[in-house]
């Protein structure tokens, strides 16, 4: 009668340890606390260097211990004063010195304390290693993640050279192409690890995903392969709430110009149905323009730059043209440097260029002048017949232009509280709410909401500033609503006179 009542004892607590490892089930500190109310005992769990992993910390025999951790028993039992301790080695099949179980109590050890010891040690065995899996799982995610960004960081650099040799050694073939579209994912920022995961697996490792380190709720897909936005776009079918932004198809060296375009296609595709846009959708001021004009015009304005090392330009341009379409804050972390790296290299260019990037019409003009050069098939410093004779006022007269200037800006017409007032006044004093709001005898918090009403009718972001807010000032600058302003090229007293140095 006692056998059969021992037995379902054991099967009972048998049952009991089995289902701590269920995927539901404790983790080390809930198999200990489990150990001790079992044997009623005090429990203790240490690592092979002798740290507390779980339980509560207990007086041991030292030399021991480190026979049990290096191996040379597996188990021991003695009694310390008024304490029976038994003491068992946790081996979880890794490399370095093994866990120590110590289990101590007032009553000696019977044959069923004993064995509900020893298996739970083998419990706690499966359990570590389970932890040490899911730890070296988490470095080698954490690894390629990091080296996913590196890439990225590359390519926003135009050091496509690099950035493909990097990638061909994990991502065969990811990036033997000359051109790529980028998307950006958004979300919650506690759902971004896993919606990039489905990223990857949505595009079968076909494209660069890269969790944005600017935005907490982004991710960032280069995707060489053209299937890429339908398959993003079915993902974010399956999510309500997540948005997708994409860009044209751009070489690999406006990467970041392309990224730019994604965020911006973002704010389309928060009134969109489908919760996706394509910056493609929309018209560009730049395709508007005269073409060949255009080109000549940005590499004149960019000239006092075709002087420098060719890496040293490439990094000034880059790094401006992330800088004037985000806070420097944020593009410091995109491109992996500290935001006084930022500020130093716009400073750079802004005293190379001879102008003022407080000026958001000089923004936005350097800005197009950025873009068009990223886009230019002539190498720095080569010349254009007539680069010295194109000038911005040129280029902002076209027909196209103005009709386009014209179309968007009435938009903002169709309120009575004049947002177009409001809007050319913000942007001539530096989206300065404060500033405009003395201008116009208006309160600041009254100029914020004009702005942010603003924005649904030109389907642009204003407040965060960036590209968006440029295609706005190119519109009032066409529309003839604001100065020009002054550029290499063009000087703000006459527009007309081009500028030699």
């Amino acid at each position: 009668m006692a056998g059969r009542e021992e037995t379902s004892g054991q099967a009972r607590w048998a049952e009991e340890l089995l289902g701590r490892l269920r995927p539901a089930g404790d983790d080390l500190d809930g198999v200990v606390g489990w150990l001790a109310d079992a044997v009623d005992a005090t429990v203790s769990l240490r690592d092979g260097a002798g740290e507390p992993l779980a339980g509560a910390p207990a007086e041991l025999d030292e030399a021991l211990v480190r026979d049990l951790a290096t191996g040379r028993i597996a188990a021991a039992a003695y009694q310390d004063g008024g304490r029976h301790l038994r003491l068992v080695r946790v081996d979880s099949g890794g490399p370095g010195p093994a866990a120590v179980l110590a289990v101590a109590r007032t009553a000696p050890f019977d044959r069923p304390a004993a064995g509900i010891v020893t298996n739970t040690a083998q419990v706690m065995a499966l359990l570590l290693a389970a932890r040490a899996s899911a730890e070296a799982g988490y470095r080698l995610e954490r690894a390629t993640a990091d080296l996913r960004l590196a890439i990225l960081q590359l390519l926003m650099v135009e050091e496509i050279v690099s950035a493909r040799r990097v990638a061909a050694g994990f991502w065969p073939g990811l990036l033997d192409t000359d051109t790529a579209s980028v998307y950006v994912v958004e979300t919650e920022p506690a759902a971004r690890d896993r919606l990039a995961r489905e990223c990857r697996d949505e595009t079968r490792e076909g494209a660069l995903v890269v969790r944005c380190p600017a935005m907490d709720g982004h991710v960032i897909v280069v995707a060489p392969g053209e299937s890429t936005g339908d398959e993003l776009r079915t993902l974010v079918g399956r999510h309500p709430g997540t948005l997708l932004g994409g860009s044209v198809r751009q070489s690999l060296v406006r990467t970041a110009t392309a990224y730019t375009q994604a965020v911006s296609a973002l704010a389309v595709a928060r009134i969109r149905p489908g919760r996706a846009a394509v910056y493609a959708e929309r018209t560009r001021p730049e395709l508007l323009m005269d073409h060949a004009s255009l080109h000549a015009w940005a590499a004149h304005v960019l000239r006092p730059l075709d002087s420098l090392p060719h890496h040293t330009r490439a990094e000034l341009l880059a790094t401006t043209r992330l800088g004037l379409g985000f806070t420097a804050v944020s593009a410091a972390k995109v491109l992996g440097v500290s935001r006084n790296t930022v500020r130093a290299r716009m400073d750079r260019v802004e005293s190379l260029l001879g102008t003022d990037f407080d000026d958001l019409t000089v923004r936005a003009t350097v800005h197009v002048a950025l873009n068009a050069e990223a886009g230019s098939a002539v190498h720095p410093g080569e010349e254009r017949p007539g680069t010295d004779r194109v000038r911005l006022t040129d280029l902002l007269a076209g027909t196209a232009l103005r009709t386009w200037a014209e179309e968007l800006l009435a938009r903002l017409d169709r309120d009575s509280r004049d947002l177009r007032r409001t809007l050319r006044t913000w942007i001539a004093v530096g989206a300065n709410a404060e500033r405009t709001a003395r201008e116009l005898g208006l309160h600041p918090q009254t100029v914020r909401d004009h702005i942010r009403s603003a924005e649904p009718a030109v389907e642009r972001r204003l407040l965060d500033g960036g590209a968006d807010l440029y295609e706005i000032v190119l519109a009032f600058l066409a529309a003839g609503e604001l100065d020009r302003p002054a550029l290499r090229g063009t000087t703000r007293d006459d527009p007309d006179s081009p500028v030699h140095g």
